[in-house]
């Protein structure tokens, strides 16, 4: 099958390669783990994107051929073109989830805000400003004005949601750690070697998650 994937594919114009379909899993995996946004994949969307509009324009144009060998073929590649847009389209589904659930945290927080593409961002706004106005046409008109705000943070409850940072996730450590690791707000310590699999909270593995020592599974 990778054979017959690999011959369709050398005819096609595309820049991307089969390990963008497997680095857009990885990705997948981890956005559906992680408790909070991680960093926009762009150039591996794109380039798959890319791959999905040559190969339908490919199929389209072999529709005519009905040649047993070129019709197994042709069931083949569209059967792993169905694969790559359903990775697409779950990917950025998992996404909008967390974009939808933690609109307002995303927005006060540059340092995730700078994670979402550019039309994510304007989606984020454009639900905010549609949620406020529902609310405020359903039941906020009818409270006193210093309590219609939806991001507001005074006292001890916030309005605003934020992801749990100290969430269990599983993870498999890509390259040793020389560092000790810490639990926060224990004294737990632990050392984190090439091939294990953990179960940890994940703001410990955190900024390891961004460099690439540790993998979520």
């Amino acid at each position: 099958m990778d054979d017959i994937l690999a011959e369709f594919d050398a005819g096609a114009p595309s820049s991307s390669s089969p390990q963008d379909v497997e680095h857009l899993t990885k990705f997948w995996i981890a956005e559906r783990t992680a408790p909070e946004i991680l960093p926009y994949q762009g150039d591996v969307l794109e380039r798959l994107m890319e791959r999905v509009r040559d190969q339908i324009s490919l199929l389209e144009s072999s529709l005519g051929n009905l040649d047993p060998t070129s019709s197994f073929r042709l069931i083949l590649v569209q059967t792993e073109l169905e694969r790559i847009k359903f990775l697409i389209r779950a990917y950025l589904r998992c996404r909008l989830h967390k974009i939808d659930k933690y609109s307002l945290h995303i927005l006060q927080t540059p340092e995730v805000r700078a994670r979402l593409a550019p039309n994510e961002l304007g989606y984020m706004k454009s639900h905010l400003a549609l949620m406020n106005n529902h609310y405020l046409a359903s039941f906020l008109k009818n409270f006193p004005e210093n309590l219609r705000r939806l991001d507001d943070t005074v006292g001890r409850l916030s309005m605003v949601d934020e992801p749990d940072m100290d969430s269990a996730v599983f993870c498999k450590v890509n390259r040793d750690v020389d560092t000790e690791i810490t639990i926060r707000g224990t004294d737990a310590a632990f050392e984190l070697k090439r091939g294990e699999v953990l179960v940890v909270r994940y703001s410990a593995i955190r900024e390891l998650v961004g460099n690439g020592d540790v993998e979520l599974i």
